[in-house]
């Protein structure tokens, strides 16, 4: 059950990365993403409000559980650590062909593996270390396809800013396995939409504050924000592909290194719309990039059998 989640977010994924693409495009950052938190924490208020004064939800996958300072403190980490990815990602995508940040952002699991062995414990077999061995050959095999767009990789800061966003992720991964771990098992054993909820309140307070200082007050000397309905879709498909992180990563056995690499994953469909909708170049040599990563998963899917 938990792999058919992951692979479900990870179509999800690719259809965010589309809508943050569409939605950066003549557009800032931080209007954009201040705007995908607010609607992701409209989103999910209605189902923390009925949590808290009715027993409507009680037994269901949408109850919020009610926690204090204790289990609070630990979301508020989490959204300090997703912010911070998700500012450096958008930088990146907004300056980036979508089919390079799709195949770079699919590299991100073979640092949560590391993570994960030396964190949990976690233990791979031959066909899933073949699969990570794919996925690290597309990354430099990438870096060459990036050459011809006139993309240096050890000479562009929107690279950086990529790299930094997946590290970012990488460690927001590994902290997600330790927040829906029980504490028999070395975790803190949170409820899945507490999680999912309350950090994208806390993520939306933290963007107000940088929107109104950083963005606000310049607004007319940079780039000026125009409505696009994409950014409806940002929130819309992060809602629904973190819930199905979440609930998998809740599933007993779920291994937190085989859910990060499916879910990248997602460069498919991101894939897919690069060449059909934004026309970018060098289709050819990145589509086999892509097709190392799509081996890689289906080795690890192999492998988990």
């Amino acid at each position: 059950m938990w792999l058919l989640l992951a692979f479900t977010s990870a179509c999800l994924l690719g259809f965010y990365d589309v809508f943050k693409k569409l939605s950066l495009k003549d557009n800032p950052v931080i209007p954009v993403l201040f705007l995908n938190t607010l609607f992701c924490s409209i989103f999910f208020l209605p189902f923390i409000f009925v949590s808290a004064n009715t027993d409507w939800l009680d037994g269901s996958m949408f109850h919020v559980a009610q926690g204090g300072w204790e289990c609070h403190k630990w979301i508020m980490l989490k959204s300090l650590i997703v912010l911070s990815s998700w500012i450096f990602g958008y930088i990146a995508i907004k300056n980036l062909p979508i089919t390079i940040v799709g195949p770079i952002n699919a590299t991100r699991p073979v640092m949560v593996l590391v993570g994960a062995m030396l964190v949990f414990g976690e233990h791979l077999n031959l066909w899933q270390w073949v699969g990570v061995l794919l996925a690290i050959l597309s990354f430099f095999l990438l870096s060459r396809s990036g050459k011809k767009e006139g993309i240096r990789f050890t000479h562009n800061r929107w690279i950086y800013c990529l790299i930094l966003a997946a590290v970012l992720g990488a460690i927001s991964g590994l902290y997600d396995k330790f927040l829906m771990a029980m504490p028999e098992n070395g975790g803190v054993g949170l409820d899945k939409m507490m999680v999912q909820s309350w950090f994208n309140i806390y993520q939306c307070f933290l963007m107000g504050i940088a929107m109104m200082t950083l963005w606000y007050p310049k607004r007319k000397s940079s780039t000026p924000f125009h409505w696009h309905c994409a950014i409806l879709g940002i929130s819309l498909f992060i809602c629904l592909a973190d819930f199905a992180y979440f609930f998998s990563l809740s599933q007993d056995g779920a291994m937190i290194s085989i859910v990060s690499m499916i879910r990248r994953g997602s460069v498919v469909v991101s894939f897919l719309f690069g060449a059909m909708i934004f026309r970018e170049k060098n289709l050819r040599a990145k589509a086999f990039d892509m097709f190392l990563v799509l081996l890689g998963m289906l080795c690890i899917w192999i492998g988990s059998h």
